[in-house]
């Protein structure tokens, strides 16, 4: 169930959600992220009461559920950065930083975690990681935007697999940490609440459902799998940005990029065919073991 989770995430972050906030191109992204921390909360908390005998709520609370505080600003600081992306036509810089990703899980994994690292996963790491310093040696240009929003969104899965709350749970407490600030932006900012657009504020409302339903598929994931296991399938999610940055939204790769990506694909690969063959691995032993 684990792996329909992630794929399910990864589909909507891919497709849907970038297609969705470039209709909301008129609003700023500042106020598209508050009004998504608005409506997030109100569809994750009509969810939580609809399914409160399963979610056994109150939960005992425990020091480990104050780390819900730091996913929080995680995933604010990430939505932030991948609005930013959208609205300046950068699909391109976002699909990168979900390239660097998967690799960044591993690499917490191991460091963190204490998730044992392969020699060909250990590899794999090492490419992409030069792949983006051939980029900054070529061209003199760090990809803060890319590797900004790969950071956020792997320290984001790293404390929602070290809280491991429930997925529905979890995402309604980051979002009531985030809402005092949201409506304090909505007060202070010109743009009207609810826009008179019957259109425009449509779009505004599939915020909350656009938002909450991957992060809680991706949540129940995290708790499932293992955080390799999310770095392998995650690469789904940056494969369809670049194919909407290219085909759809017309953007071009610069000759320093496209290295960058070939490392990184490299670095992939390299880590896809090692972790098919650690799972046969596994599998094979699984019955000598029972």
């Amino acid at each position: 169930m684990g792996l329909v989770y992630a794929l399910a995430a990864y589909l909507s972050w891919g497709l849907v959600v970038p297609l969705h906030f470039r209709l909301l191109g008129g609003f700023s992204p500042w106020y598209i992220l508050a009004e998504r921390v608005v409506w997030s909360t109100v569809f994750a908390g009509c969810l939580a009461l609809a399914w409160r005998n399963r979610l056994r709520l109150p939960i005992p609370l425990t020091r480990k559920h104050g780390l819900l505080v730091l996913s929080a600003l995680f995933i604010g600081v990430n939505w932030l950065l991948y609005l930013i992306a959208i609205d300046r036509g950068h699909l391109l810089d976002a699909s990168l930083g979900y390239y660097i990703n998967p690799l960044m899980n591993v690499a917490l994994g191991r460091l963190i975690l204490g998730e044992r690292l392969r020699p060909v996963q250990a590899v794999a790491i090492g490419i992409a990681a030069a792949g983006v310093l051939v980029a900054v040696i070529w061209a003199g240009d760090l990809p803060l935007m890319s590797l900004a929003l790969a950071t956020s969104f792997a320290l984001y899965g790293l404390v929602r697999k070290i809280v491991a709350v429930d997925s529905l749970v979890g995402f309604l407490a980051e979002t009531l940490l985030l809402l005092p600030i949201a409506i304090v932006w909505l007060v202070l900012t010109p743009e009207p609440f609810l826009p008179a657009d019957p259109h425009k504020l449509g779009l505004l409302l599939l915020t909350g459902l656009t938002t909450a339903l991957p992060l809680i598929w991706f949540a129940a994931a995290a708790v499932r799998l293992r955080l390799t296991t999310l770095g392998l399938l995650q690469y789904v999610a940056p494969t369809c940005l670049l194919i909407l940055s290219l085909m759809v939204f017309g953007e071009h790769v610069e000759p320093h990029r496209a290295a960058m990506f070939g490392l990184i694909w490299l670095g992939l690969a390299l880590y896809t065919v090692d972790a098919l063959r650690g799972r046969r691995a596994e599998m094979k032993a699984a019955p000598l073991r029972a």
